[in-house]
């Protein structure tokens, strides 16, 4: 006789945002996130009260106040309230990373894509402040919010980083930090996979493979995120035009920017920058 199908869950939502959002949810029993194919960017969630449960294969992990969760971007998504508390009070940020914050990621797994720490009570105290921090400033009017909330963030990584046990193991591949330089001081030059591959001593079977397996993107996407992150800084910080833009971040489309800055950003170039000005 055969098993009866396991039941289909609803796909959650998958966010669209420029480098960052945040939330501080208080959510009750029936609250869950399901998202089979994970989502592009990285997720992080701090444990404040209560139980929140995150699913992996067979298995699962619960977390409890004081611990943060990250999980790598193409990972699965399974988490939700949990026995024995029924609720679950947590502080969350979807992120990409900057080009510098890849070497503190390297967290210890629970399961592949799924990682955690567990934090001292005086540093859940400072975490837990700068996240409360962050939040407010993604959600506030102040202007340039969302880079005042990516330094909160990026404050909370470092302590992080100064509790992770895998530190003392390595960083990142070298050659992989050494080829993420590389791009972010060039991104107006083309960059085929062959030329930066040679450049790590590296197959391109084998350069790709690491570069997903450290950064948790593949060459072309950080390629791009970091096009388009320096593209929005331009937009807002100069009065260069959109096709000066283009070319400056290594687009020779015009028309291809416009559309892989919309897909990034959910606007125009131009809808973004006058978005700027009257803000």
């Amino acid at each position: 006789m055969s098993k009866p199908d396991a039941p289909i869950r609803p796909e959650t939502g998958c966010p669209k945002f420029g480098q960052i959002l945040t939330g501080h949810f208080k959510q009750g029993k029936g609250y869950f996130a399901w998202r089979s194919k994970g989502v592009r960017d990285w997720l992080l969630i701090y444990t404040v009260a209560g139980n929140g449960r995150f699913g992996f294969g067979n298995g699962e992990r619960i977390s409890q106040p004081g611990e943060v969760m990250l999980i790598r971007p193409h990972t699965l998504h399974d988490y939700g309230v949990t026995p024995p508390s029924y609720w679950w009070e947590l502080l969350w940020t979807h992120f990409h990373p900057r080009p510098e914050w890849h070497e503190w990621l390297n967290w210890p797994e629970e399961a592949p894509g799924l990682l955690s720490l567990t934090l001292g009570r005086e540093l859940q105290k400072k975490v837990e402040a700068r996240l409360t921090d962050m939040h407010a400033l993604a959600s506030g009017p102040l202007q340039r919010g969302e880079t005042f909330a990516m330094n909160a963030l990026e404050e909370v990584l470092l302590w992080c980083d100064s509790q992770n046990p895998r530190v003392e193991a390595g960083h990142m591949d070298p050659r992989i930090r050494d080829s993420m330089e590389q791009i972010c001081r060039n991104l107006a030059a083309p960059m085929p996979l062959t030329k930066l591959a040679d450049t790590a001593r590296l197959s391109v079977s084998r350069y790709c493979h690491l570069f997903r397996q450290e950064v948790g993107a593949t060459p072309q996407q950080f390629i791009e995120r970091q096009r388009l992150n320096r593209a929005q800084q331009l937009l807002e910080l100069t009065p260069m035009s959109m096709k000066e833009i283009a070319y400056e971040v290594g687009f020779a489309n015009p028309f291809y920017f416009s559309l892989r800055f919309h897909k990034r950003f959910g606007k125009s170039p131009r809808a973004y920058r006058n978005q700027i000005v009257k803000s």
